[in-house]
């Protein structure tokens, strides 16, 4: 998606936005952040519930096609460098893995 296709869907979705503007400004920041860091990120940085909210917000979409899952720039969460030394991204984010807590850590 082009920088401008994606202004246009921010604009669309800001348009039409009912409810909470704080919640619109992160998922808009969430759509902006995930080009730079992949979706991999988001998912150490905020819950699974409040991605599928943001992800409702900006029109359904899925952060899993929408972004690659890593970046050049994913290094630079710290939660990231600590989860690449684990074997299991997916039991980091659901906090399976004592001692690591990835939404504390940014």
């Amino acid at each position: 998606m082009t920088n401008d296709e994606k202004l246009k869907r921010i604009q669309r979705v800001a348009i039409n936005f009912k409810g909470d503007f704080a919640e619109l400004e992160s998922a808009i920041g969430m759509l902006i952040l995930g080009d730079i860091v992949g979706w991999k990120v988001l998912y150490l940085i905020h819950s699974r519930s409040t991605i599928r909210n943001y992800e409702r917000i900006l029109g359904n979409i899925n952060i899993r096609e929408e972004f690659p899952a890593e970046t050049k720039h994913s290094s630079k969460s710290v939660a990231y460098r600590l989860v690449q030394e684990i074997s299991n991204f997916w039991k980091a984010v659901k906090g399976e893995i004592p001692g690591i807590r990835t939404s504390q850590i940014e």
